[in-house]
């Protein structure tokens, strides 16, 4: 009985020592957060190096850009990642709700399943390994990826970053983007096609970035060469149209002198919905006017422009908030390295949940953050779209006024009454010089943060493409008194 005993010990002993070994050699092996990071930002100069030199070559196969596709969506989610644990590791004095939007909730932008932290006491040792792993997986199924992009042609441009390229093409629409450009540059060899040009509808909310896709489609070199010129209409061009709207109505985007005449690219930007008697004078005036091989593009937010397409809609969802940040952050940081200022970094962040994947805010805020480069400035702009947020909550119940039809009510950096401006709708204008010379006319960073006292209705001057013709967006305001909250 004592010999059993004591090999029932022995081999108890002898368990128990290998369980700790066990334990201490793994624990000894583990990787550290800060190793783990490292080894982060090494993975993703690998996925930056391949996707900034697919950004430099003509890719027109869908597989290939679908594919990049996912490429940049893990890109996107790595740097997210290390910007979350960069701000925490500089000792961030962060307020609570603050924290709650540095973890990975489910995007605000995307209902897709994301990596998260449910709450502070996930590991954050495990949620690093599961952002490493997808960037590890997407790494090696690249090979053949490379392979290809070798054989396509390079850009007549070569972009030395990614904060140059953004300013030359439509950033996370890549695949949209060669659709478009696909469908104008189609031969359409239905019979029927002269007499009925195709129609491509293009579906997405407001401020997601139809129009600027359309204006990247339509400033591509290939689509100029193919078409004699491009005509755009836009509500008020169509109100009370006629056969001869293609004549007397609209703007001239692009002319190709040298062919003559012959193919026309007719884009339609509304806001809403369009009567069918009006998109059939259009349509018939069109079909009477342009010649063979001409095109149309109709964009709107509303779902029922749908019927009027001769092919699949294009329908815009918002950028996942992983990709909006990276976007924000290189257009508000430029050629600056967003690691050596961790507060600005914290602000940015917040700001860009706050935008909620909103072009047209990116491009007001990233403008005057970038020119004003302090944390009082960059805490000011905050509290402003905090600000309109909370209101727009009050007014409408949405705290998604980048987003809604309705009226943005804002108050100043430097106010503490009552007074409101109101902001009801952009516009914009074919010269960068009309507005300059308007004395209605104010800055964008004079509306927000000036002490300029407008009168009355004005408007502001928010914004210039960097597109050509370079059009100024603007908006229409004026001054409100609203009783307190």
């Amino acid at each position: 009985m004592e010999v059993i005993f004591s090999a029932v010990m022995n081999e108890l002993v002898s368990r128990s020592i290998s369980f700790l070994v066990d334990i201490y050699l793994k624990q000894k092996a583990a990787p550290t957060k800060e190793e783990r990071l490292r080894s982060l930002q090494r993975l993703l100069l690998r996925l930056r190096v391949i996707a900034d030199e697919a950004d430099g070559r003509l890719i027109t196969n869908q597989a290939m850009l679908h594919q990049l596709s996912i490429l940049k969506k893990e890109m996107y989610k790595g740097y997210y990642t290390l910007d979350v644990f960069g701000c925490r590791a500089h000792g961030e004095d962060v307020k609570k709700d603050r924290k709650v939007h540095y973890f990975f909730a489910h995007s605000e932008f995307n209902p897709a399943k994301r990596v998260c932290f449910c709450n502070e006491d996930a590991s954050q040792a495990e949620l690093l390994e599961q952002v490493l792993g997808s960037i590890r997986d997407i790494i090696e199924d690249m090979s053949e990826f490379v392979m290809l992009l070798c054989k396509s042609p390079r850009l007549n441009r070569q972009p030395y970053n990614m904060y140059l390229l953004l300013g030359k093409c439509m950033f996370g629409r890549q695949m949209e983007m060669e659709h478009i450009i696909n469908f104008l540059l189609q031969a359409e060899r239905a019979p029927d096609a002269a007499e009925n040009p195709p129609v491509l509808p293009i579906i997405g909310p407001m401020g997601v970035g139809k129009s600027t896709l359309i204006e990247h489609a339509c400033d591509n070199e290939r689509v100029r060469n193919h078409f004699y010129q491009i005509l755009c209409f836009s509500d008020d061009d169509l109100k009370g149209a006629t056969l001869e709207i293609l004549r007397d109505r609209g703007r001239i985007k692009h002319q190709n002198r040298g062919m003559g005449g012959g193919r026309t690219l007719i884009v339609v930007e509304l806001l809403s919905d369009i009567e069918r008697n009006v998109w059939k004078r259009l349509y018939s005036a069109a079909r009477s006017h342009i010649g063979s091989g001409s095109k149309i593009i109709i964009a709107s937010r509303s779902d029922m422009i749908a019927r009027f397409g001769t092919t699949q809609p294009i329908r815009l969802q918002c950028l996942s908030q992983e990709a909006y940040w990276y976007f924000f952050k290189v257009c508000t940081f430029g050629s600056t390295n967003s690691e050596d200022h961790p507060k600005l970094t914290a602000v940015a962040m917040d700001m860009a949940r706050l935008l909620n994947g909103c072009f047209m805010g990116a491009a007001i805020f990233t403008g005057l953050l970038k020119a004003n480069f302090n944390i009082c400035f960059w805490n000011m702009a905050l509290s402003i779209i905090r600000n309109i947020n909370q209101k727009q909550v009050l007014m409408y119940g949405v705290a998604e006024p980048w987003q809604l039809a309705e009226p943005v009510y804002v108050r100043r950096a430097n106010k503490t009454s009552s007074e409101w401006f109101v902001i009801f709708a952009d516009s914009q204008t074919s010269s960068a010089e009309t507005e300059a010379e308007d004395p209605e006319t104010i800055s964008v960073h004079d509306f927000y943060f000036g002490n300029v006292r407008p009168r009355g209705n004005f408007k502001v001057h928010a914004w210039t493409s960097h597109l050509p013709p370079h059009y100024n967006y603007m908006f229409h305001c004026r001054i409100e008194a609203l009783p307190e909250e």
